[in-house]
């Protein structure tokens, strides 16, 4: 009898296996479907869809990242969910519902946690990446009205830590989490006026928070946290003339190239230089519209920029030695996000107007392909794995 039900087990678990998939993940991606509430698993080598997985809830401002081994993916929903999708498999591995409404997580440097911040019921929370069993739960602030401060820009930072940053009550806050048991805070106040989202920079070492409140920009040296803060770039904002701000733009979308930065301005329609080093304004490029994401491609030639609405049916190409337009694409209405292959050959666009993610050769600049994908917004690659911040 013993060994029937052996029998029995084998043949199950080679069924299930062979459900998943036997290879690297280092040329997988994921989709997100926003209306749908699902993604597509995508394989960047042949342009093709592997996998489609449902049931991932509000995806309307969804972001991902993915463990070290870039086999899971974690999908933030806007409701509040936190999934751990299997790319290998198509599957839904658990989803947890951890707040009222959030905004985006980040993963730990040794892959073993996993933060969410939250708008509702404010604070962030940090699970087992491994289960998604809760670890911590770091409560905000107290507004006036009783409630905790929205908590925006959630990045990983060397050192076992997370930085963010508390919108309503003019915070940026780190926590170490070497002891997960213990996490240690460090609260600086005030940070300027209602920052609303934020950045680190790929080594690691700048956090960056922009203000909605006010011109300007807050920077935090991780190397040197006793320093404290640093009100850097005055000018940068929506300026004097308070110009309609049609949307805000991601500071994640900030592309670092060689000693240069590229800084969607907001409110105007140019990209913002920045000497990397100084933080100083070394330079202006007009552009189509009111940018959202100033992308680079790895190697640091290009960059790539999209825009809000009634110009985000546009793309633009920048060159980053002579700080000119080199491009004008006009792929479709709806052009919300853009995801650069791991060396750079082809950029991913979503295109959400048209149900699909257009695929360009980043030297010819021409369309070479397309994938069909409801209501596409965010598409990320697992290349994300190994960097800081993504």
């Amino acid at each position: 009898m013993r060994l029937i039900f052996a029998a029995l087990f084998l043949i199950s678990s080679i069924g299930q296996a062979a459900d998943c998939l036997t290879r690297g993940t280092g040329d997988l991606g994921i989709i997100i479907e926003r209306a749908a509430g699902s993604v597509k698993v995508i394989e960047t080598t042949r342009r093709k869809v592997l996998f489609r997985v449902k049931g991932l809830g509000d995806l309307s401002h969804a972001s991902v990242v993915y463990s070290r081994d870039a086999r899971y993916a974690y999908v933030f929903g806007r409701d509040g969910g936190l999934s751990k999708v299997d790319i290998l498999c198509g599957t839904l591995v658990k989803r947890v519902v951890q707040g009222g409404n959030s905004i985006g997580g980040a993963i730990s440097q040794d892959g073993r946690l996993i933060a969410v911040s939250n708008y509702e019921p404010g604070g962030v929370k940090i699970f087992s990446a491994e289960t998604l069993a809760l670890v911590a739960d770091i409560p905000a602030t107290q507004t006036p009205k009783g409630k905790g401060s929205k908590t925006v820009g959630l990045v990983d930072a060397p050192g076992q830590r997370f930085v963010f940053s508390l919108y309503d009550t003019n915070e940026i806050w780190v926590v170490d989490m070497n002891d997960p048991k213990s996490p240690k805070l460090t609260q600086f106040k005030e940070a300027g006026l209602q920052p609303y989202d934020g950045l680190i920079t790929p080594d690691g070492r700048y956090y960056v928070a922009g203000l909605f409140g006010e011109d300007g920009l807050t920077l935090l040296d991780l190397w040197h946290v006793e320093k404290g803060l640093t009100r850097i770039l005055s000018h940068y904002g929506k300026g004097e003339q308070q110009l309609p701000v049609y949307k805000m733009p991601h500071l994640e979308g900030w592309a670092v190239a060689g000693n240069q930065a590229f800084l969607p301005a907001i409110g105007h329609h140019e990209i913002l230089v920045v000497d990397h080093n100084s933080w100083q304004a070394t330079g202006r490029i007009p552009v189509y519209g009111q940018p959202v994401f100033a992308i680079a491609r790895p190697d640091g030639r290009q960059i790539w920029v999209n825009f809000a609405f009634p110009h985000n049916d546009t793309i633009q190409v920048i060159d980053t030695e002579t700080l000119k337009v080199i491009k004008t694409l006009k792929p479709g209405k709806g052009a919300l996000h853009m995801e650069f292959a791991p060396r750079g050959e082809e950029v991913w666009i979503s295109i959400r107007d048209l149900d699909q993610v257009k695929i360009f050769d980043t030297t010819t600049l021409e369309q070479i392909g397309s994938l069909p994908v409801d209501k596409p917004s965010g598409i990320f690659f697992t290349s994300r794995a190994h960097k800081t911040g993504l």
